[in-house]
C-alpha cells in the first residue's frame, strides 16, 4: 500500500499528493435495439441519442476502458473519486448494463474480428495481432462486470467521497440562484441516496469557479471544492499548493497545474512516442499504432509507463518537500479511455509513492491537518478551460449555446413549482457543459447543437402543453426517463 498518514497526524517535511479523479459522462443512455441486424446498422442507428460514437456506445467504451480497469487501482490507495449524477443515473438505468455486456461481448469482438481479417489480407501480421491482443480488453471487462452482478454504480459509489453538479452544469454561466441551487441540490440528493454519506466535498464542473457562488454552496451544505487559480497565483506559485478558506464558509483547494500539465497536456507523458494513438483508428473504429506511426508494441508502452510514473512522483515529492499539498486533478476518462496506458501509469504512481516515500491523502483527510489560509479577495471568475476563463463555454463560438441555456432556464425557474416535470428534466439536460466543449473544439460536427436543439425544443413542447391544461398533461419523457431521478426528493417537484 502507498504510504498513508491518518488524519491528525502532523505535517511531515515530504508534503502529500491529493489526486483526484472528476468522473463524468453526458446523458446518452438511450436503450438502442439489440441486435442489430449488422455492424455498419449499429453505428450509424438512429436510436437513443445520436449516432456512433455518440450515442449510449460512447458510454461503454468508457466503462470497458476506463470504469472497470480502474476499479483495483482506486480501490488500492487514498484517491479523492468525484461522479457526476447524470453518469450515476445511466449506470443505474434499468437494462443499462445488460446492454453494455452485450456490446462487449457481441459487437466488439465481431468489430474486431472484421479488422483483423483485413490486416491479415494485408499481410500486416503485428496489427492484426495487436488486435486480437486488445480485443481482450472488452472480454475482461464484461467479465468483470459480471463478477460483479453488473453493478458498477455500486463498486464506483463505495469508492466516491464527492459529488458534482446534476448534469454537469457552468455553475457560474446559470442565470439565476434557483437555478444553481436545482443543480446542486439534485446533486447531493442523487449522492446521499447511492452512497448514504457526503462531507460535503463537490467538484465544480469544468472547476468554474466565481466568488459569488460561495455562499450559494455553503448553503446547500458545500464544504469543499476545487478550484483553477493558475491566472491568479502564476504557474508552479507555493499558493497552488494551500487550501483557501473563503468568508462565505467554503475551502478551495487550488489544483496545481504545474503538476497536471505533466500527465494532461499536449506535450505531456501521453504525447511519447511509444504510447497508443487515440486519434488514428481502424475502419471499425480500433486503434493499432503507436504515437510515431508505427505499429503498437504494448509491452515496450507498459515500460515506459512505470518510467513516466516514476519520473511524475519523484517531480511532486520536489514539488511538497517544504510540506504541503500537491492537489492533481483529472477527469478520470482519461485513464484508459483517453490514454489508453494511464491505467497503468496511474497503478504505477501509486507503487512509486510507497517506494519514493510521497504521503498520499484525499482531500477529506488533508484538510483536517492543514488549515486553510484566507482566500484573497477579488478572486476572478476561473476554470481550467483555455485561459482559465469561461469562453471555452461562452464565447464567440458558443455564445448563442450558452444565452439559449440562460434563455431556457428562465422560463423554467420562472414557472416556480409549477414547472413540469418533463421540462426541468429537459433544462437540466440542456445544461450540460458537454454541448459547448464539444462545439467549440469542434469535436462532434452538428451533434452538439442538435442536442442543444432537440431539449430545448422538448422544453417549450412541456411547457405550453402544461399551459393548455385540456388533460394531456406534458409529454412522457421517452429519452431522459431515467434522468435526475432525485427531483422530487431534493424538493423540485
Amino acid at each position: 500500500m502507498p504510504a498513508v498518514r491518518s488524519a491528525g497526524t502532523a505535517r511531515g517535511p515530504t508534503g502529500e499528493l491529493a489526486i483526484v479523479l472528476h468522473t463524468h459522462m453526458p446523458y446518452v443512455e438511450g436503450g438502442t435495439a439489440w441486435p442489430p441486424t449488422d455492424i455498419d446498422s449499429f453505428l450509424l442507428s438512429p436510436e437513443g441519442f445520436g449516432t456512433w460514437p455518440f450515442g449510449e456506445e460512447w458510454l461503454w467504451e468508457a466503462v470497458a476502458t476506463s470504469y472497470v480497469p480502474l476499479l483495483d487501482v482506486i480501490g488500492r490507495a487514498p484517491i479523492t473519486l468525484s461522479l457526476t449524477p447524470v453518469l450515476c443515473d445511466q449506470l443505474e438505468a434499468p437494462g443499462a448494463i445488460e446492454r453494455c455486456i452485450r456490446f462487449l461481448r457481441e459487437l466488439r469482438p465481431e468489430s474486431h474480428r472484421l479488422d483483423i481479417e483485413l490486416f491479415q489480407a494485408a499481410g500486416e501480421q503485428d496489427s492484426a495481432r495487436e488486435l486480437e491482443r486488445s480485443a481482450a480488453d472488452y472480454a475482461s471487462a464484461a467479465d468483470r462486470l459480471e463478477a460483479i452482478g453488473g453493478d458498477l454504480l455500486g463498486a464506483l459509489a463505495r469508492l466516491a467521497t464527492w459529488t458534482s453538479a446534476a448534469t454537469h452544469a457552468v455553475l457560474p454561466l446559470l442565470a439565476t440562484d434557483a437555478g444553481v441551487a436545482l443543480q446542486v441540490q439534485t446533486a447531493i440528493a442523487s449522492h446521499r441516496r447511492r452512497s448514504g454519506h457526503w462531507n460535503g466535498g463537490f467538484w465544480l464542473p469544468e472547476c468554474a469557479h466565481a466568488p459569488w457562488l460561495d455562499g450559494l454552496l455553503e448553503d446547500c451544505g458545500v464544504h469543499a471544492t476545487c478550484v483553477e487559480l493558475t491566472e491568479a497565483f502564476g504557474l508552479g506559485a507555493a499558493e497552488h499548493l494551500r487550501p483557501l478558506v473563503t468568508d462565505e464558509g467554503p475551502v478551495l483547494w487550488p489544483i496545481d497545474r504545474q503538476t497536471i500539465a505533466l500527465a494532461w497536456s499536449d506535450n505531456g507523458y501521453p504525447a511519447h512516442a511509444a504510447y497508443r494513438d487515440y486519434h488514428r483508428h481502424t475502419l471499425h473504429h480500433h486503434r493499432v499504432w503507436a504515437n510515431d506511426g508505427r505499429p503498437y508494441d504494448h509491452a515496450v508502452a507498459l515500460a515506459r509507463a512505470g518510467d513516466h510514473a516514476a519520473d511524475f512522483v519523484a517531480r511532486v515529492r520536489s514539488r511538497v518537500q517544504t510540506g504541503d499539498v500537491c492537489v492533481c486533478a483529472f477527469d478520470t476518462e482519461l485513464f484508459g479511455h483517453w490514454w489508453y496506458e494511464g491505467v497503468a501509469w496511474l497503478g504505477a504512481v501509486l507503487e512509486e509513492s510507497t517506494r519514493q516515500g510521497l504521503v498520499l491523502t484525499t482531500l477529506d483527510d488533508a484538510l483536517a491537518r492543514h488549515d486553510p489560509v484566507a482566500a484573497p479577495t477579488l478572486l476572478p471568475e476561473t476554470t481550467w478551460g483555455q485561459d482559465g476563463d469561461l469562453s471555452t463555454w461562452s464565447g464567440p463560438a458558443v455564445a448563442d449555446l450558452a444565452w439559449q441555456a440562460r434563455a431556457a432556464e428562465l422560463r423554467v425557474i420562472a414557472a416556480g413549482g409549477g414547472a413540469p416535470e418533463r421540462a426541468v428534466r429537459e433544462l437540466l439536460a440542456l445544461q450540460a457543459s458537454d454541448w459547448a466543449f464539444l462545439a467549440n473544439r469542434e469535436l462532434a460536427g452538428a451533434y452538439p447543437r442538435e442536442r442543444m436543439r432537440e431539449h430545448a425544443d422538448a422544453l417549450e413542447l412541456a411547457l405550453a402543453r402544461d399551459r393548455r391544461d385540456d388533460g394531456d398533461g406534458p409529454p412522457p419523457d421517452a429519452k431522459l426517463r431515467n434522468l435526475a431521478p432525485d427531483l422530487k426528493a431534493a424538493g423540485w417537484l
